[in-house]
């Protein structure tokens, strides 16, 4: 209440300043106009006048003279007029004036000594006067002078009206002021952190609001301690919820891998060492925004994967910074921490030349390995320049990681994927004790589809320098003991499956990679949130139809992008009732569009989609919309949760996360996953509708199936794959991988493997 009153106080003080200021200016201009009009009047009727009265003093026509002056006697605001000789008497006058006027007439008397017209106010027997006086003179001889007598109290008047006008003004815009600011009070202040106080009471007392929306912002001065509290409220109350499902399992004696799980296993596990995870791409980038910086996710499922891991871990992800505004937001030692709401473990940053980037990403890596290994019918280029920049980059990722660890005893490092497959190595010279794993996120081709790489060789001697190789499928596993067995001298151990070379032993196992799983949402909640969302997303892109499909890639030629196009194109066709009723939203992030063939795929998809809408589109309606730009993980969780269907069509793919989150994100037990056979995923989801994707009619009748599929055979497929995805989850994935890593026996190093 007192800040209420000196609020209101202030204000107040603050109009009325403001209000005596312009109304002190308002009354100096109009108190100036008015006097100019004043003379301007007076000066016209003198010269009017004086031409008149001239002749008559001249020829002593007092008479005439009389009656001439009298005649202006009594005109709006005009007292009168008088006419003095050139000793300052009285010759004839308006008969009200004559006996206020002293004689001689000291006004006149100057007029005339000066030979020069005076102005002035006087007070005339009480009244205010304006005096306008200018000699008379007739062939350069004075021969009297002229007065004009206004009447001007009405300036007054005047004055005091403006003063009185803005006085009442003021009360009343005070009165305005007062009556908005205790409405805005209310509102914006203590309507809010009543509002919020009691939310925060009922969360004290138990009831849980995990499911309802968020209060919404009404853009008042509390909006930013509304958002923070909205987020504290909910976070508190999922984290109840989830305490509530890990006792639940403890009951039941069940053993599934939950973020809190895997944070106390880690604790216990990792003894307080910190966890090294090395990969190319970031989890974090740093873009400029105008003249404002704003930090994004990358696209891709590596980020997916292994953020939440990271936060639970408190560890450091050293990864190349590509973001242009990346180098702006480190420390001196190219780190910060992350994610930048909420910081949980460190970032660190390593910075490669345009020369190095090229070779070493752009060219071997995504022109090399990642077609090598998908074999999705695009030749591999290898180069022996891209091959001396992978080596150089490969090096200077082991270097700074070498000197990250130098403190560490027995240090726990994960690397990631086909960017960093010579690392392993590169570490274990330097740091044999360190405990060294690597996951291949991407298939492991055949024998003879490897054999095409130049080095496939130091490739394989690179990755056998790891403790632990991880695959996602026990299919690649064994390519990859084949491809050894193939090119290298060593022994194999086909039960254990473990490759002994150099004195080093390295264990091939499958690590099925997931996603986070929360399992504190409801499937009514859900339903609600769903058709509220639905309605809010239509409107965005612009169409209305029945049914909704939607697929979420990188622009890659292994997503099978165009063959997905060209099944729903085939499915319109097969089945003309869904003109009008079916859409397909395409998330598409742009990628490695420095490589031509990713540019031409880019090109080829925009002209699949105009072709195939420009054929069936109507008034407001398309079949697909095609959405190219990076997406955050929030907006693509929209589009999951009210998508009738979700189409993963890879042609060759390790795992393909799109699948799992998916079905994560479907807490309301309804939709359906359309899933290539070409996918790690299909493997574990097998309720999904298992397609080929080179097969178009095939693939056209799938979606027919998938969206006349019946309610309950929807809500049992995905209820199963739910189960799936919440046992089989990225917690327990790192669990097993890094526990897997921990419990490894290095041998003891030697002085001379120090040196």
């Amino acid at each position: 209440m007192k800040i209420t009153i000196r609020l209101i106080v202030s204000l107040v003080f603050v109009i009325a300043l403001v209000a005596i200021v312009f109304s002190y200016n308002q009354v100096s201009n109009e108190e100036k106009r008015l006097i100019a009009e004043l003379e301007r009047r007076a000066i016209i009727l003198a010269e009017s006048l004086q031409e008149s009265v001239k002749p008559l003093i001249e020829s002593n026509s007092f008479s005439k003279l009389n009656r001439l002056v009298e005649r202006f006697g009594n005109r709006e605001r005009l007292k009168g007029v008088a006419v003095f000789d050139n000793h300052g008497s009285i010759l004839s006058s308006t008969p009200d004036l004559a006996p206020k006027i002293s004689q001689p007439f000291p006004q006149a008397v100057i007029s005339i000594t000066e030979n020069r017209q005076i102005s002035s106010f006087k007070n005339l027997s009480g009244s205010k006067i304006y005096l306008y006086t200018m000699p008379l003179h007739q062939d350069d001889k004075a021969i009297g002078s002229l007065a004009i007598f206004h009447d001007a109290s009405y300036i007054d008047v005047r004055l005091k009206g403006i003063w009185k006008q803005n006085l009442f003004r003021f009360l009343a815009l005070s009165i305005l002021v007062v009556i908005i600011t205790l409405l805005v009070v209310r509102w914006s202040i203590t309507g809010p952190i009543a509002q919020f106080a009691e939310w925060m009471r009922e969360l004290r007392m138990g009831k849980d609001r995990v499911n309802e929306p968020a209060t919404p912002k009404r853009g008042d001065v509390l909006s930013p301690l509304i958002s923070e509290v909205t987020h504290l409220a909910k976070s508190l109350a999922i984290a109840r919820a989830r305490a509530e499902e890990e006792a639940r399992l403890r009951v039941q004696a069940e053993s599934l891998w939950t973020a809190n799980r895997l944070k106390e296993h880690m604790r216990v596990e990792l003894g307080g060492k910190k966890l090294y995870l090395i990969s190319n791409r970031e989890p974090y980038m740093h873009v400029k925004d105008g003249r404002n910086i704003k930090c994004i996710v990358p696209a891709g499922g590596l980020v997916t994967a292994l953020d939440p891991v990271m936060r639970i871990c408190d560890g450091v992800w050293i990864a190349h910074g590509g973001g242009e505004a990346d180098r702006v937001v480190v420390d001196g030692n190219d780190k910060l921490r992350v994610p930048p709401e909420e910081p949980a473990y460190t970032l660190k940053r390593i910075w490669l030349t345009k020369e190095e980037e090229n070779g070493y990403y752009y060219g071997f890596s995504n022109e090399g390995l990642w077609p090598l290994c998908h074999i999705t019918h695009t030749r591999p280029v290898f180069r022996l320049d891209d091959w001396v920049y992978y080596q150089k980059v490969n090096e200077k990722f082991a270097e700074i990681l070498l000197k990250e660890i130098g403190g560490e005893e027995s240090p726990l490092v994960l690397i990631q994927d086909y960017h960093l497959a010579l690392l392993p190595l590169l570490i274990k010279e330097k740091r044999p004790d360190a405990k060294v794993a690597i996951f291949w996120h991407i298939p492991w081709p055949n024998p003879e589809a490897f054999g095409i790489c130049p080095w496939q060789q130091e490739i394989l001697i690179g990755m056998l320098g790891a403790d632990i190789i991880g695959f996602h499928t026990q299919f690649h596993c064994n390519n990859f003991l084949d491809t050894v067995d193939r090119f290298l001298e060593s022994k194999i151990d086909w039960e254990q499956f473990s490759v002994t070379r150099g004195g080093n032993t390295t264990m091939i196992k499958t690590f099925p990679i997931s996603v986070s799983f929360d399992s504190a949402l409801d499937r009514v909640s859900a339903t609600q949130e769903k058709t509220l969302l639905r309605e809010t997303i239509l409107k965005e892109i612009g169409v209305h139809p029945k049914y909704l499909g939607v697929g979420v890639d990188r622009i890659d030629y292994t997503k099978g992008i165009p063959e997905r196009f060209r099944a729903i194109e085939r499915f319109l066709e097969k089945y003309p009732e869904y003109i009008g009723e079916f859409t397909f939203v395409e998330l598409g992030a742009p990628s490695r569009i420095h490589i031509k063939r990713y540019r031409d795929l880019l090109a080829e998809v925009e002209e699949m989609a105009d072709k195939i809408n420009w054929r069936f589109q109507t008034k407001g309606w398309k079949p697909i919309v095609f959405l190219k730009r990076h997406h955050s993980h929030e907006e693509i969780d929209r589009f999951y949760k009210i998508a009738d269907l979700c189409m993963v069509t890879s042609l060759h793919d390790g795992m393909n996360l799109v699948a799992k989150e998916f079905v994560a994100c479907r807490a309301d037990e309804d939709g359906v996953l359309v899933l290539s056979q070409f996918t790690g995923a299909s493997r574990e989801l097998k309720d999904a509708i298992i397609v080929n994707p080179y097969d178009i009619e095939g693939m056209a009748d799938d979606i027919y199936f998938a969206l006349t599929m019946e309610m309950i055979e929807r809500s049992e497929r995905m209820r199963r794959m739910r189960t799936v995805v919440k046992e089989h989850n990225i917690y327990g994935w790192a669990g097993n991988l890094i526990t897997t890593l921990l419990r490894l026996r290095v041998p003891a190093t030697s002085e001379s493997n120090k040196e």
